[in-house]
């Protein structure tokens, strides 16, 4: 059997930059401090002349960008999503997204999978950020494939973007000839008929694991991939809470305001389903290695094969 690939999707985001660069000469780069660590240095190794540092000025970055995209430039401003969506909320809300310019921002080290940087770097709480801004898509890959594509098509639609992407290496799932990417539409990635499973991120895989491990206990998960947390595909949503009855979100994240929110939103108002929220469960993380922590927090495939399990008696 072949090993499993796997890459961080910071890398993915790094190279993904590269590419687009070297077809579209409006496309810039801001960073702030941290470009080796958001991998924007290889795009900065490739085009300097494209590439800002605006020092640690996070919120500063958010308002350069806004006024680089007023002219008609593309930029793609970088930090860690802890300050690049909240230490720059404020600048995020009334320098982009009020006047809906056409600003991308990829947010790197996302959840608790930073690791050893502790709470203060992981931010369970930045999609719910996000979600409440008018107008703002929210990307969420799940492997290498997804990042880039991500990307590719943030650079392409107009508008602001929060490209959500982890310091952890995670298998590369997506990797077939068939898989399509477009903003708002999930992908069933396995068919079920007792209960569905709704992943985003690094959880999908996780997600993918988890219900093959319920498969030998005799039960049927369907697995839903949703990488777009907004604009979300809520006829997707609702058909799959038709097919099956029950319903599972899980997410690197908050359960508050982030997938699980905005999925209980939908089927609260259009399909009334039983649902559990798995993900951080209203606390903040802790320093450890990225893997552990996804074990001790249940985010892992087992933690969820027991969580669904659970929820199914």
């Amino acid at each position: 059997m072949s090993e499993v690939k796997k890459i961080a999707t910071r890398e993915s985001y790094g190279n993904a930059l590269v590419e687009l660069g070297k077809e579209h000469d409006n496309l810039v780069v801001l960073d702030a401090d941290l470009a080796e660590a958001t991998k924007t240095g290889m795009f900065k190794k490739v085009f300097p002349e494209r590439h800002i540092d605006c020092g640690i000025a996070e919120a500063n970055m958010i308002g350069i960008a806004a006024g680089l995209a007023s002219t008609g430039k593309v930029p793609f401003c970088s930090s860690f999503a802890m300050f690049a969506a909240g230490r720059a909320f404020e600048q995020v809300r009334n320098s982009v997204g009020y006047p809906h310019l056409n600003v991308k921002i990829g947010a790197t080290h996302a959840g608790i999978s930073v690791g050893e940087d502790g709470a203060s770097h992981q931010c369970n709480e930045d999609i719910a950020l996000m979600r409440v801004i008018p107008g703002m898509t929210i990307i969420n890959p799940s492997d290498d494939v997804e990042a880039k594509a991500a990307v590719k098509a943030a650079y392409e639609m107009e508008g602001p973007v929060y490209l959500r992407f982890g310091r952890l290496a995670v298998p590369v799932i997506n990797d077939r000839p068939e898989y399509k990417f477009e903003i708002g539409k999930g992908i069933v990635l396995r068919e079920g008929s007792d209960v569905t499973i709704i992943a985003t991120g690094l959880e999908v895989n996780e997600s993918l694991e988890a219900a093959k491990m319920l498969e030998a206990d005799g039960i049927s998960a369907q697995v839903i991939n949703i990488h777009t947390i907004k604009p979300l595909d809520t006829e997707l949503v609702v058909s799959a809470a038709k097919k099956t009855g029950k319903v599972v979100t899980v997410e690197e994240h908050s359960i508050i305001g982030g997938l699980g929110g905005a999925v209980a939103e939908t089927l609260s108002e259009q399909c009334p389903t039983k649902m559990l929220r798995i993900g951080m469960m209203d606390t903040f993380g802790e320093s450890g290695p990225a893997v552990k922590l996804l074990e001790k927090y249940g985010l892992d495939a087992a933690g969820i094969y027991g969580k669904v399990k659970a929820f199914l008696r």
